[in-house]
C-alpha cells in the first residue's frame, strides 16, 4: 500500500429516495438496504481498507452520525471522523479534507467515494482504481470513473467523453457532464456510444484540487486557505464552525469538474450502483420465481408478482395481488408505492412534512 494514498467516503447524505427506511436521524448510508448483515458504509469501509492504509481511510459526514459511524466502524481511528457542522453539498466537504489532508500530506492523492453504492467486482474496481491513482500521481488532473450504461436511466449523470482521446491504459479526455436528462436525451446518450453515467468517484491529486479551487471558486478557496494552519490541530473544529455557514452551497461537479479543462474517465464495468432508489435495491437483490424482491425473510406473497418488499423481520407481511409495487414497512409508517413512481417519494415526504411534521421524517 502507498502511504500517499488517501480515500474520503462522504457520509453526510439523508437518502430520502428510500423513505421511510431512511430517515434523516438514521439515513441509508447506515442501513442494511439488501438483507446481507452490514451497512452500506460499512461495507464500502471494508472495500477501500483492501488496499488504501486503514490510518488513510477517512469518514466525511455531519456531526448529527458521527458517533454512528464510531459505532459501525469502530476500527476507524476517531480522528478520522470529519464531521461538518452543516450540509453545504459536496463542493465544501472536498474543499475541507483537501485543506486538512495538504497539511499533514502535501503529496496525498485523494480518492472521493459515496458511501452508499454498491461495487460487485471489487478486484477490478482496485485495478482500475490503481490505474487512476498512478495517472494523477504524475499528471496535473482529475479522474472520474465512468460507469458502461446497461440502458437510458434517466437517475444519473451523464459524462461525454472524446473516444479518440485514449491512451495506452484506457483514459479519455472528458468533453461535457450533464445532470439527470430526460427519457428522449438519455436514449441518445447510450446510442451515441459517446457516454458514461456519472458514478461520483473522483481521484486527483490535493494539490491538484486546491489549485482548482484557487481558480474556479476563489472566495472558497480564501475562505479555507485563510485557515489552513489550524487544520489538525484542536482549534479544527471551531475554525470549520466559523467557515461553513460563508461556504456556497454547490456540488464538486458544478464548481470544479465541469469548469475544468483536465478532467480525464476511465469507462468502467465492476458491477456497479448507486442504490439511491428503491428500485435500484430491487435491481440488485435475488428475485423469487414471479420476480418479487424481498429484503425481509417474514413475506408472504400471493398472486403478487415483480414487487420490492422491504419489511422488520418480527413482523409478518402477506401481500396479495400486487404487481410492480415498492411495499416498506417500519414500525411506524407504511409505504405502498408503484414502482414507476418512485421518483416521486421525495414529494411524498414533502407532503408529509407538511401534514405531519419531522416526526416520521
Amino acid at each position: 500500500m502507498n502511504k500517499h494514498h488517501y480515500v474520503a467516503i462522504m457520509a453526510g447524505g439523508i437518502g430520502s429516495r428510500f423513505w421511510p427506511k431512511s430517515r434523516t436521524a438514521y439515513p441509508k448510508q447506515f442501513l442494511d438496504i439488501l438483507n446481507t448483515g452490514k451497512s452500506l458504509i460499512q461495507w464500502t469501509y471494508e472495500r477501500y481498507a483492501a488496499f488504501i492504509p486503514a490510518e488513510n481511510i477517512y469518514i466525511v459526514t455531519s456531526e448529527d452520525y458521527s458517533d454512528i459511524v464510531a459505532e459501525q466502524l469502530p476500527q476507524l481511528p476517531i480522528e478520522n471522523i470529519v464531521s461538518e457542522p452543516s450540509r453545504k453539498n459536496t463542493a465544501p466537504c472536498v474543499a475541507y479534507i483537501s485543506f486538512k489532508l495538504m497539511q499533514k500530506d502535501p503529496e496525498a492523492v485523494l480518492i472521493v467515494a459515496p458511501s452508499d453504492h454498491m461495487i460487485l467486482d471489487n478486484l477490478n474496481f482496485q485495478d482500475i482504481t490503481h490505474t487512476a491513482l498512478d495517472f494523477v500521481t504524475n499528471k496535473e488532473a482529475f479522474i472520474t470513473l465512468g460507469i458502461q450504461p446497461t440502458y437510458p436511466n434517466t437517475g444519473y449523470g451523464y459524462i461525454q467523453y472524446d473516444t479518440d482521446s485514449s491512451n495506452e491504459i484506457g483514459i479519455f479526455k472528458v468533453k461535457t457532464f450533464t445532470e439527470k436528462p430526460n427519457l428522449e436525451l438519455a436514449k441518445t446518450f447510450v446510442g451515441s456510444g459517446e457516454f458514461l453515467w456519472n458514478g461520483g468517484i473522483f481521484i486527483w491529486k490535493v494539490k491538484t484540487v486546491i489549485n482548482a479551487f484557487e481558480k474556479h471558486q476563489p472566495e472558497m478557496f480564501e475562505l479555507f486557505d485563510g485557515e489552513k494552519e489550524k487544520f489538525n490541530t484542536p482549534n479544527e473544529k471551531e475554525t470549520i464552525g466559523k467557515i461553513y455557514p460563508l461556504c456556497t452551497n454547490i456540488s464538486i461537479d458544478y464548481a470544479i469538474m465541469e469548469k475544468a479543462n483536465n478532467v480525464y474517465v476511465i469507462p468502467s464495468s465492476f458491477g456497479w450502483s448507486d442504490l439511491g432508489t428503491w428500485n435500484s435495491a430491487y435491481e440488485n437483490l435475488s428475485k423469487d420465481y414471479r420476480g418479487n424482491a424481498l429484503a425481509s425473510d417474514n413475506v408472504l406473497m400471493i398472486d403478487s408478482s415483480k414487487c420490492m418488499v422491504s419489511a422488520p423481520l418480527e413482523k409478518l407481511l402477506v401481500i396479495q395481488g400486487l404487481e410492480d409495487f415498492i411495499v416498506v414497512d417500519t414500525k411506524d409508517v407504511l409505504l405502498i408505492c408503484k414502482k414507476d413512481k418512485e421518483q416521486s417519494i421525495k414529494e411524498y415526504v414533502s407532503e408529509v412534512k407538511r401534514n405531519k411534521g419531522e416526526k416520521y421524517i
